[in-house]
């Protein structure tokens, strides 16, 4: 019988067979078995409700504290791994058994995948190039001194694992999550301080590290004779995809009709390209995830890249990333990682390696020891990336247990401690005085600071030629913070960039650095052809939701005395206005609204096309806080010796009829307190001062038009064409009660510019020029001021000379003028 027996194959003895005894889903329901949860569909979507209610629960419970969302992501996986409710027996072995973990595992993997290619779609590697050295040194050090402590780390935790986890135990530390650093910062409003700055330009760097090392990781972990092979194929298609990938489906795109948007066909083979990418970098020796990375970062267009990011973020950030956070909590165990002093040492030591990193960097940047502790205190925080890089450790069986938990440990209380130590920071340059907040309360020897915002190309040149009528002198300088500002149509953070003059670049341009460079290049030129002004060209990439508020964070760090905002509308060929950005009118509005200094809306009329500056200014006085900055601000222009200033106010006649104050505030929507007398005074005192000053300046002329009606007003307003004045200046309007204005604002099509401006950009000139509508800083009721227009000293103060005798300049008016001195009755009518 011995020899009937079949021989034993000995090769196989000390395989490992899985064995399930499962089916994908049941096939008639409850009543084929006991147990709903022995499928694999319904207990994965078991897990990942479940996976899904603790996050959010716990993000509610956290709502208090202002920690990340990536906080409560970590502390869910936590939640429902061994750590805390794997603890009980019946639960772990009902809801997430031993046979299943291949399953959440495999999705957990699918999902990172989509994370990388969005992670590339949203990442501008471009941006690298223009960090300032500084904060380019405290990434470089920041990476290297975390690397080299989380290598000693591991080796002193080392016992028979293999040595090659040093990789990702050293690549844990050097990550700063850049997308989760900009969310504490912003909720704290330090994003746009020096300390701010330098942290998130330092973590673009470090995000872009983290995936070289992660990509390294798997290539040194994945094969141990043909490392060179995996490292020069994985290098030759990263470079194929930055220069042929990418131009291969610009040159799609481009090929696309326009303003159709893209078809679901479109974005479908956009993420078939993705699937690909993931397939050849895994045969390659790295990981899907690092082919979906670079697939990602060939994606030229922003408009796409929305597209993309509107369909996929949320599905995959809020449904699919869960499985990874369950797979890691599920890792994690506690009760593996040592004695609790041992677990604070490491921690310590986690926490100092960016602190130490900064500090080295003092040496080899000008920094202080101070902002070196900020910056190192905020570079702590992390995010996606750090639990990634050492779950591939994990998964490629180099990292144990103890190695694991420790980390994930680690990485959780790095990121807890910089909220509440944000939340203690009050950075210096918020004890700079903003004391010139407005044009008129500004001496004219003093520095105007202006804050000149750029949408579009096309504001260029009237931008310029407003600053070139400005009369900058060495006497009176002028210092230009030219910001273009730029959309971001993804999800990603705001950021501001400083650019250096000069500086050269790709000859192959894209349409953003193509006009960065051109407003460079066109400031540079107004810069050298003008005496006392100083130019510095930023570009701030925000949202449009937080455009308006950026904007004003800038000026308010830049201490801005004056924001010059470009218009919605341009002229267009046939001389009409036309919208070419209607978005930008709710940023202005928001601008209106908050601004920490005076602002003007420029309205380009054809000026810029046929002058360098405006020689013929006109100013139109109602009276009232804006009027009085639009002249303060004309005041500035007269000193060239071929400008004309003409200064025309507007006196309600017996026959108008008067207004309630408090009933045009309520029916326009006034949020300015209005006090008639003390208004009348300010603008007597200040009408008077101005004629004393400019008495003996024949460039110079002042009018006044005594006037019935609306009709009447607006009848001398479109007569002034005749003149062919080349720039009006016009205050908003805020806080007057006059009946030559008040039945306009009904009719305002553009509410931002007031009724005087709103007519001059509605109505029909013949001439070409541009207008100024001014709005003056009004210092908030309730922050110590007396009133609010402030003291009278502080509002009329023009550093003119007060011990000139009170002369009557001679207004002497044009035939049109002079007839509505004399019979203003005989008006024409409209």
């Amino acid at each position: 019988m011995a020899d009937l027996e079949p021989p034993i194959d000995t090769e196989k003895l000390n395989d490992k067979i899985l064995c399930y005894a499962q089916t994908i889903y049941r096939l008639n329901g409850v009543w084929e078995g006991p147990d709903p949860l022995t499928p694999i569909i319904p207990l994965f979507f078991v897990q990942i409700s479940l996976a899904i209610l603790i996050t959010r629960l716990v993000m509610f419970a956290l709502k208090i504290t202002r920690q990340p969302p990536f906080v409560a992501e970590i502390i869910s996986g936590i939640l429902l791994g061994p750590s805390a409710l794997g603890q009980i027996v019946k639960y772990r072995r009902q809801l997430f058994p031993n046979y299943n973990f291949h399953v959440i595992e495999t999705m957990a993997h699918v999902a990172l995948v989509f994370y990388g290619f969005l992670v590339g779609l949203q990442m501008d590697i471009k941006s690298v190039l223009r960090i300032g050295i500084k904060a380019r040194n405290v990434a470089v050090i920041g990476i290297i001194i975390p690397f080299v402590m989380g290598t000693i780390l591991f080796f002193s935790l080392y016992r028979d694992e293999d040595a090659r986890g040093f990789i990702f135990y050293g690549g844990a530390l050097t990550v700063t999550g850049f997308s989760v650093l900009a969310k504490i910062l912003d909720k704290q409003k330090i994003l746009q301080t020096d300390i701010g700055k330098m942290a998130m330009s330092s973590a673009v760097i470090n995000d872009i590290g983290a995936w070289f090392i992660l990509a390294l990781g798997y290539v040194v972990t994945g094969s141990t004779t043909n490392i060179h092979w995996a490292v020069i194929c994985t290098i030759a298609y990263a470079l194929f995809c930055v220069f042929y990938l990418r131009r291969a489906i610009g040159w799609i795109i481009r090929k696309l009709p326009e303003g159709q948007g893209y078809s679901e066909f479109f974005v479908c083979s956009i993420l078939g390209g993705m699937a690909i990418s993931g397939v050849i970098t895994d045969a390659l020796g790295t990981h899907p995830i690092i082919g979906a990375f670079l697939f990602g970062l060939s994606v030229p267009n922003q408009m796409l890249q929305a597209a993309i990011l509107d369909k996929l973020d949320d599905f995959v950030m809020g449904f699919l990333m869960p499985t990874f956070f369950v797979v890691c909590g599920l890792r994690t165990n506690f009760r593996a990682m040592g004695s609790i002093y041992e677990i604070v040492g490491y921690i310590i030591l986690f926490v100092s390696a960016k602190i130490l990193s900064t500090f080295a960097a003092t040496f080899f940047s000008d920094m202080s020891i101070k902002e070196a502790l900020a910056v190192g205190i905020l570079s702590n925080t992390k995010s996606l990336m750090a639990l990634i890089i050492i779950e591939a450790g994990q998964a490629q069986q180099i990292l144990n247990t103890q190695l694991y938990s420790l980390m994930v440990t680690g990485i959780l209380v790095m990121t807890v401690i910089v909220t509440p130590i944000t939340m203690l920071y009050h950075p210096s340059q918020e004890l700079v005085p903003h004391k010139r907040r407005t044009i008129q309360k500004a001496k004219v020897e003093e520095e105007l600071r202006v804050l000149a915002c750029i949408h579009a190309a096309h504001d260029i040149p009237s931008v310029i030629n407003l600053l070139g009528s400005s009369n900058s002198t060495s006497a009176a300088p002028i210092t230009v913070f030219a910001l273009q500002v730029v959309e971001l149509v993804g999800r990603a953070s705001s950021m501001l960039e400083v650019h250096t003059s000069g500086k050269r670049g790709s000859r192959s341009l894209g349409h953003e650095e193509a006009q960065t460079r051109q407003i460079i290049a066109a400031f540079d030129n107004y810069e050298l052809r003008s005496d006392g002004v100083m130019v510095q060209v930023l570009t701030a990439r925000c949202a449009l939701s937080t455009m308006d508020e950026d904007i004003c964070n800038i000026a308010k760090d830049k201490r801005a005395a004056f924001i010059i905002l470009p218009f919605h509308k341009q002229r267009s060929l046939a001389g009409e206005m036309e919208d070419v950005n209607p978005e930008i009118r709710a940023v202005n509005e928001g601008v209106l609204a908050n601004a920490p200094c005076s602002v003007g809306i420029l309205i380009d009329r054809g000026l810029s096309e046929t002058s360098d500056y405006a020689k013929n200014i006109v100013v139109l006085y109602f009276g009232g806080p804006d009027d009085r900055e639009a002249l303060a601000y004309a005041l500035r222009m007269v000193d060239r010796p071929d400008t004309r200033l003409t200064v025309v106010k507007f006196i309600p006649g017996e026959g108008a009829t008067d207004i309630d104050p408090m009933e045009f505030a309520e029916e326009s929507h006034v949020n300015v307190h209005i006090d008639k007398e003390s208004e009348k005074l300010l603008d007597e005192e200040f009408l008077n001062r101005f004629k004393i000053s400019t008495a003996n300046d024949k460039s110079v002329k002042y009018i006044e038009l005594l006037l019935n009606d609306v009709e009447e007003a607006v009848n001398a307003i479109k007569l002034m064409d005749q003149h062919n004045y080349d720039l009006y200046i016009v205050g908003k309007g805020r806080g007057i009660v006059s009946p030559l204005t008040a039945g306009l604002v009904d009719w305002c099509d553009c509410p931002e510019l007031g009724a005087i401006g709103d007519l001059l950009v509605t109505s029909e000139f013949d001439s070409t020029f541009s207008v100024l509508v001014m709005q003056q800083y009004v210092k908030p009721i309730g922050d110590g001021s007396v009133n609010s227009y402030g003291s009278m000293s502080e509002r009329i103060g023009l550093g003119m000379d007060m011990d000139m005798d009170m002369q009557r300049a001679d207004s002497e008016a044009g035939d049109v003028f002079s007839s509505f001195r004399r019979r203003p009755e005989h008006m024409p009518r409209v």
